[in-house]
């Protein structure tokens, strides 16, 4: 099998070459590309090195390529697109470009992993970082009880804006420290000592473009137009690993023994949840690792069909890279035949 990265230098590029790798994920060749600023760098992969080409409108790179894992950013996937899968590549793009479309499907394995073999563009989409996270979580209550509104606030880490913006904060730490104005550039404010209830660009009805990726993906994902979610993000001085705070709404009453069941049974989720020894999911302990944290569970106190619980998980991979892998598995595990 054949696999190309495209976006190799960047902060999820470089965490799928650590994915691929950790999931020991079978491949006979892997392929690097980038802008042409990136092209030339040289990347070790499994005891080889491998240099970043410089993306184009060459179909020939492209030629006999199984899976190309893309993170470049959204314009570049709409642009690249058609020449990245013009040899029958299947593109699973870490970008918002295609989320939406109609005709590509929207896949967190442990959700709607089947829609990945409904590829008539030969194009997958990864979700948004904060709603993997969420319909991890969701996905085994809803099963109990079609879910009908979710409110959450998330509590975003810097590596949601790349890594440029991890850099930013630390050196804003360092800046602060010695007395030193700090640089501002990745956010719209100083981020250390801070949060910034503000990511992406602000919409005609006041919420965030952030805030209405939760709301669309979420009921295409999940395949439940009905379900509403009402969210608020908001970027806090975290180096790495999303929280969220969620308060459920089911269809019938879901008893707190049920719900813990649930989840401790699924798929992808490890509850840590026990208040009185301080146990709690943390950034501080989900950074770098793979599954979606669960804990504080309890009943929302002002709905008889409300639950609440707070989520962690590791916004570069569960958020991005891993989920674009698992994908990936999925098909395998589920009888997709790659290579020739």
């Amino acid at each position: 099998m054949k696999v190309a990265i495209v976006g190799a230098s960047g902060a999820v590029g470089q965490e799928f070459l650590r994915v691929l790798d950790q999931q020991n994920f079978p491949m006979d060749e892997l392929l690097l590309f980038g802008s042409k600023r990136s092209a030339g760098r040289t990347y070790n992969f499994r005891g080889r090195e491998i240099t970043v080409k410089e993306l184009t409108h060459n179909a020939d790179d492209f030629k006999d390529v199984d899976i190309v894992f893309a993170s470049a950013g959204a314009s570049t996937s709409k642009e690249f697109a058609e020449t990245i899968t013009s040899g029958g590549a299947i593109m699973i793009d870490n970008s918002s470009a295609f989320r939406m479309d109609d005709d590509v499907p929207l896949v967190v394995p442990e959700v709607n992993g089947d829609d990945a073999f409904n590829t008539p563009r030969n194009i997958i989409a990864n979700p948004n970082c904060t709603t993997i996270l969420m319909v991890v979580a969701l996905k085994p209550i809803n099963d109990i009880s079609p879910i009908r509104r979710v409110h959450v606030a998330t509590y975003q880490a810097a590596s949601g804006a790349g890594a440029a913006a991890m850099d930013e904060l630390r050196t804003q730490y360092m800046q602060i420290d010695r007395g030193v104005e700090p640089t501002v550039e990745k956010f719209a404010y100083q981020l250390a000592y801070n949060v910034i209830p503000h990511i992406d660009v602000f919409l005609d009805n006041d919420y965030t473009k952030e805030e209405m990726k939760m709301y669309n993906e979420t009921k295409k994902i999940m395949h439940s137009p009905d379900i509403q979610v009402s969210a608020t993000c908001v970027r806090v001085p975290v180096v790495r690993a999303h929280s969220e705070a969620l308060w459920i709404e089911t269809e019938q009453p879901v008893s707190v023994a049920d719900a813990r069941k649930a989840l401790e049974s699924a798929e992808g989720v490890v509850m840590i949840d026990n208040p009185a020894a301080k146990e709690y999911p943390m950034p501080l302990f989900s950074a770098d690792q793979d599954p979606v944290y669960v804990g504080r569970l309890r009943k929302d106190i002002t709905n008889d069909c409300g639950l609440s619980m707070w989520v962690v998980g590791d916004q570069i991979k569960k958020g991005a890279a891993l989920n674009a892998v698992q994908i990936a598995q999925y098909m395998i595990a589920h009888g997709k035949r790659f290579g020739k």
